[in-house]
């Protein structure tokens, strides 16, 4: 089954290298090949252009497992299919199709740029402009938190064609790296997914051919909200994932630890807070499966994604930090795993959407029922 092929993949391939790339805050460029043989660069992408022809429930499943060992590398897996092959499924021109799917399908890493400076939870507040000339694009502006920024070659990038129109001069527009006034910038020393790039990109009236528009001139705040809405079901599979992986070693730890004659394990108080973590888990592996089935279906998941995201990260959050207090002393060092789950969770209240904005975006949901 799918399912476990990228468990053994993930424990076989991924496992290994874990501490190397945590200690390097750099990923291992020799697992993308490995991810594109199994599949995982396409997952969801028709078959007939490279992809594995798989449902978008399936790219859950691959996050959810390879986060259960090393949330950054599900980060890569998790942004290439739900950010970057899904907006060119949806909004790419045939041509865009065939010109970059079966390129991403087959290795080549893509990131999604939206947020600047001055653009963070205010998402479309953008300052990145696009300028019409000859009959392609000049933009110049500055991108940040860019994931897989520093291993990407296809970026989706967001900038408006006019500032007076607010959100509805933003377009999304595909750049290759190595194009003319286009950079990578300053990479992120993060406290949590170290491995995982997050840069700046740096755009000095950097040339964009007009075919290379994703989606309509002026349509690109439906593009960057739909590409959204779907890759926070996403975060929600990483933040299970990386619960899961917590308790696991946690499990492991509470079995073995002999304290007043017996393994901490058969504790009362232990077990009540290992029933409740297992629940709080279950819990949210339902709800991020629930949206992800809604999406395949194609039906409204708005709400579902923001109450799948917002409580998966609450919930990893609330499992990691009972992990690392059952494990002690040692759960505060680097010897154990929990540590670094402990510190890969709490990005989950924050990118694709904060805590607050997926809390408003249910509420208006709720209030026009």
């Amino acid at each position: 089954m799918f399912r476990d092929a990228v468990r053994d993949f993930a424990a076989a391939e991924v496992g290994p290298l874990v501490d190397q790339m945590e200690r390097a805050a750099q990923f291992d460029r020799s697992l993308i090949p490995k991810f594109a043989e199994l599949g995982l660069m396409g997952i969801d992408v028709p078959a007939e252009l490279g992809g594995a022809g798989g449902s978008f429930f399936m790219s859950v499943l691959a996050v959810e497992e390879l986060s259960a060992v090393d949330a950054s590398t599900a980060t890569l897996v998790d942004v290439q299919n739900t950010l970057v092959n899904a907006p060119f499924m949806t909004w790419g021109s045939d041509d865009l199709k065939r010109r970059y799917l079966p390129k991403l399908v087959a290795g080549t890493v893509g990131a999604y740029a939206l947020s600047e400076p001055g653009s963070g939870s205010d998402a479309f507040a953008l300052s990145t402009q696009a300028v019409k000339r000859d009959g392609d694009w000049m933009l110049t502006g500055r991108k940040l938190w860019t994931t897989n920024g520093a291993e990407a070659d296809i970026f989706v990038v967001f900038a408006t064609v006019d500032l007076s129109l607010g959100y509805k001069g933003i377009t999304a527009f595909v750049i290759e790296r190595g194009t003319s006034g286009f950079s990578v910038g300053k990479k992120e020393d993060k406290l949590g997914i170290r491995a995982s790039s997050t840069t700046e990109l740096i755009l000095e009236g950097c040339g964009v051919p007009s075919a290379n528009v994703l989606g309509d001139v002026g349509k690109g705040y439906q593009v960057a909200i739909e590409t959204l809405n779907g890759g926070r079901i996403g975060i929600g599979a990483q933040m299970i994932g990386v619960a899961r992986g917590a308790l696991a070693a946690a499990l492991k730890y509470v079995g073995e630890r002999q304290q007043f004659g017996k393994p901490i394990a058969e504790f009362q108080a232990v077990q009540f807070q290992l029933a409740q973590a297992a629940t709080d888990l279950e819990a949210a592996r339902l709800m991020v499966y629930n949206a992800a089935r809604l999406r395949d279906a194609r039906a409204s998941y708005t709400r579902e994604a923001a109450m799948a995201k917002l409580f998966s990260s609450q919930a990893a959050e609330r499992v990691t930090s009972l992990c690392v207090e059952l494990l002690g002393g040692y759960g505060y060092t680097k010897e154990y795993p929990v540590e670094k789950f402990y510190r890969d969770a709490k990005i989950g209240t924050i990118y694709e959407g904060t805590s607050n904005m997926q809390l408003q975006t249910i509420a208006k949901l709720l209030l026009k029922q």
